[in-house]
């Protein structure tokens, strides 16, 4: 598990957990915990309580829901223990015990928090979540419960880094007609029409732009560090069937 200082607050427990120490085998080895996978369900029920045994938590303290590379952001209290029925890619809490949980395998999994309010907030942040407003719908959540964007502090965990993420034309111009400024997240390649994209650069830009001044980021490149973890471009290139998820997780004490 990897902690970032910038996280590290009285009333907040963070962790952005590598793919070590869990109990599945194969392409899942060993910390998969994405149901969404084709994983053995026990196995990932047995990975995600460890990991929330890591945090000192009991595992009905972690909400995770169904991600789809959507802007969508919402609510979690007390009274919604089956988050994985819910379509979302950003969750916020102001409720003590509650672990918000992001799984990635390449994608930028972002944590929030805003000490002084105690409101925090998770993000599952790939380029059409980023570029749709993810970042921005989930600290609007957190601000509807209090916080405010000059005390919020930002976490980048593992992503697919700026030399690992090439993409074809109609990716870059989806970012252009975005925006013209877009075009520094780009560098070119040796294939004519084809860029390599910096995510986790792009990430700290959006979240820039909201206002927020303290963003921490691990820089680590999912893609190249096969160790430590998933990548589900790295499972195509390497023509596997299928990937596992890492697992980021917010919690107010």
């Amino acid at each position: 598990m990897f902690r970032l200082d910038a996280l590290d607050q009285p009333a907040v427990c963070h962790g952005f957990f590598s793919r070590k120490g869990g109990v599945s085998n194969g392409l899942y080895g060993s910390l998969n915990c994405g149901l969404g996978s084709k994983d053995n369900k026990e196995s990932v029920d047995a990975n995600r309580e460890e990991a929330m045994r890591q945090l000192g938590l009991p595992l009905k303290a972690l909400r995770t829901c169904f991600q789809h590379h959507s802007a969508d952001a919402l609510f979690v209290d007390d009274d919604m223990n089956n988050t994985m029925s819910l379509k979302a890619d950003g969750l916020v809490t102001a409720t003590r015990g509650i672990a918000l949980g992001i799984l990635t395998a390449d994608c930028g999994p972002v944590l929030f928090a805003d000490p002084i309010a105690k409101v925090i907030g998770a993000a599952h942040a790939g380029w059409r979540g980023a570029l749709s407003g993810i970042l921005e719908n989930t600290v609007r959540k957190m601000c509807e419960c209090g916080a405010s964007p000059l005390n919020i502090i930002a976490g980048l965990g593992p992503m697919i880094g700026p030399k690992s993420y090439e993409v074809g034309p109609e990716f870059r111009k989806a970012f252009l007609d975005n925006s013209k400024k877009n075009s520094r997240f780009f560098s070119s390649t040796d294939r004519g029409g084809y860029h390599l994209f910096d995510l986790p650069s792009y990430i700290q830009h959006r979240i820039e732009l909201i206002g927020i001044k303290i963003i921490g980021s691990l820089g680590k490149d999912t893609y190249q560090d096969e160790e430590n973890f998933f990548s589900y471009r790295r499972a195509f290139h390497q023509n596997e069937t299928d990937y596992g998820r890492l697992l980021s997780t917010i919690v107010l004490r």
